[in-house]
């Protein structure tokens, strides 16, 4: 018992005289105190500008107006077509040329008709604002399979790719937006079947 005692006071003293040697270490002199001033100069990140397209509505109803006894047609107005190009003419690459076009795909009807071709469906473009280059232009009427050509093979309605808006020259175009809208008719014959029908048109922006 006295042993342990012993140890123990004797661990005590060797931590009391540690403790005193720390604390009698002399603190280091500081000569003299000096800056150093850090500047940098962080500037806007860039982005390249782009060429979109944007359209102003996602749905178009026919309605009927102007049908005959043979011809039943059904008339609206395809929402405006915006094409933005916030590129500058230095980021166009030479040469470059863009247009929107468009193509439909076949009207199905909702109780099991028979589908109408999308060669019914016509349209005759209609350029909003063109700018003031006079490098954007629209593109020529497409009319339906019903109707006698208007010029040589347009007569095809928009089962395929059809000019909706085009310039042929990008780099004069660029920095400024430009906006189409078209006249859209469907041309079906008179015994078509009642009921309602629905078809896609894509439009698609190319350079």
């Amino acid at each position: 018992m006295n042993t342990w005692k012993r140890r123990g006071l004797f661990a005590a003293g060797a931590a009391t005289a540690l403790l005193a040697g720390t604390t009698a270490l002399p603190s280091p002199a500081v000569a003299e105190d000096d800056d150093v001033r850090v500047t940098v100069d962080i500037e806007e990140i860039r982005e390249p500008g782009v060429l979109a397209l944007s359209i102003a509505g996602d749905s178009v109803a026919l309605s009927e107006d102007g049908s005959t006894l043979l011809v039943r047609q059904f008339v609206g107005t395809l929402p405006t077509v915006t094409v933005t190009d916030t590129r500058t003419a230095d980021e166009v690459p030479a040469g470059a040329a863009w247009a929107v076009v468009g193509s439909a795909s076949d009207f199905v009807g909702n109780a099991g008709q028979a589908p109408i071709s999308a060669g019914h469906l016509g349209w005759k473009p209609r350029l909003i604002d063109g700018g003031a280059t006079g490098s954007v232009s629209e593109g020529e009427e497409v009319v339906t399979v019903l109707d006698e050509p208007t010029q040589p093979g347009n007569n095809v309605g928009l089962a395929d790719q059809e000019l909706l808006m085009s310039t042929y020259d990008s780099g004069a175009v660029a920095g400024d937006s430009y906006s189409v809208n078209a006249d859209l008719y469907l041309r079906t014959p008179a015994d078509v079947a009642a009921g309602a029908y629905t078809s896609t048109l894509t439009l698609s922006l190319f350079e």
